[in-house]
Parts: C-alpha cells; sequence; structure tokens
C-alpha cells in the first residue's frame, strides 16, 4: 500500500482551491504506461469568471521513482519520526487568455503580476502571435506560468503548504480578469 494516496491529495486539493475562491470545472488524469508518470490537470478559475475569458489549469505531476524513493525512507525511519523532507511534486498554475486585438505590453505586465505574485509564486509571462491568413492581422494570445512544489513529507503529515501561493494565483487571476476587457476590445 502506497504511502501518499495521491488520487486522494489530488480531491484534497481541488476541495482547497474551492476554499481559496476559485471554481473546479473538470479534472483529467494521465498515465503514461511505459514509465507509469503520471499528470492530473484540474481546471479551474475564479468563482466570478465562470463566462470566461480566463483560462486556468493546475497541473500536478508524479514521478514514480521520486514516490518509490520516499516510500522507501518512511518504510526505513521509525513510526514516530518526521519523514525526510527531501522529495518534492511540481505543481504547475498555466493562465491563458485568448487572442486579445490590444495585447498589452510583455514586460510592464511581468512587473505588475511579479508584484502580485511575490517570489513564492514566481511567474513566467509569455505571449504568442499568430497570422490566421495572409491577409489578417497577428493575434496575440497571452500566457502565464507559475511552478511551486509541494513536499512529499508535509503531504505525508497532512501540513497545509498551498495557501499562500493559492491566494497569490487568485489575485494573479483577478489581475488578469480586471484587463481581460481592455485587451480584447476590438
Amino acid at each position: 500500500m502506497a504511502v501518499i494516496d495521491v488520487p486522494g491529495y489530488v480531491a484534497e486539493l481541488k476541495e482547497h482551491v474551492v476554499d481559496h475562491g476559485f471554481h473546479v470545472h473538470d479534472e483529467r488524469h494521465f498515465l503514461e504506461t511505459y514509465s507509469l508518470r503520471q499528470a492530473w490537470e484540474v481546471d479551474l478559475h475564479p468563482e466570478e469568471a465562470c463566462d470566461g475569458p480566463l483560462d486556468l489549469h493546475l497541473n500536478l505531476e508524479v514521478e514514480p521513482r521520486t514516490l518509490l524513493a520516499f516510500e522507501d525512507a518512511v518504510a526505513g525511519i521509525d513510526p514516530d519520526a518526521e519523514p525526510p523532507d527531501s522529495w518534492t511534486f511540481p505543481i504547475t498554475f498555466t493562465w491563458a487568455l485568448p487572442p486579445l486585438p490590444h495585447g498589452p505590453d510583455l514586460l510592464r505586465l511581468a512587473l505588475d503580476l511579479s508584484a502580485i505574485a511575490g517570489s513564492d509564486l514566481p511567474l513566467e509571462v509569455s505571449a504568442v502571435d499568430s497570422i490566421p491568413s495572409a491577409t489578417d492581422a497577428p493575434e496575440r494570445s497571452l500566457t502565464v506560468v507559475a511552478k511551486v512544489t509541494v513536499s512529499l513529507a508535509k503531504i505525508f503529515t497532512g501540513d497545509d503548504q498551498l495557501c499562500d501561493s493559492l491566494d497569490r494565483a487568485l489575485a494573479v487571476s483577478e489581475h488578469l480578469l480586471q484587463h481581460a476587457p481592455r485587451w480584447l476590445d476590438s
């Protein structure tokens, strides 16, 4: 039996994001049959943004070797001892907006969002310009990515470790939603 119930942790994580003002739409679980790597993707957004335009995906990746190494470490210690805090799972937040006719200045947006997210939720801001046909103007789509890690030892002991990241993710989402109408106005 596994020492960490990863599907149970994902279910708790979904409840946790709801407690922090998000609305969960969908969940997907991927399993790579060759390596047994797993990924869970949860579609969510702030509660007031059901009608868009913001998409937010939370992605948890599980490397089987990491999980097995943690299980071996837990099996080798006293049951009352704290497990070693040497293994983590990555969690990625990915925000996406549709093509923006009046896209933002990326440097200004990156600075604004970094002030909101702080150093605990480092962000990457990027845009892709696409040209639907040779006679059309370019369309700019915006993507913001944040990566954090969760400690397997803290998951095992039930310690909360994502509250600050979720609060900051909500603030980033609200900032993007506040400015999206101006960027989308055609």
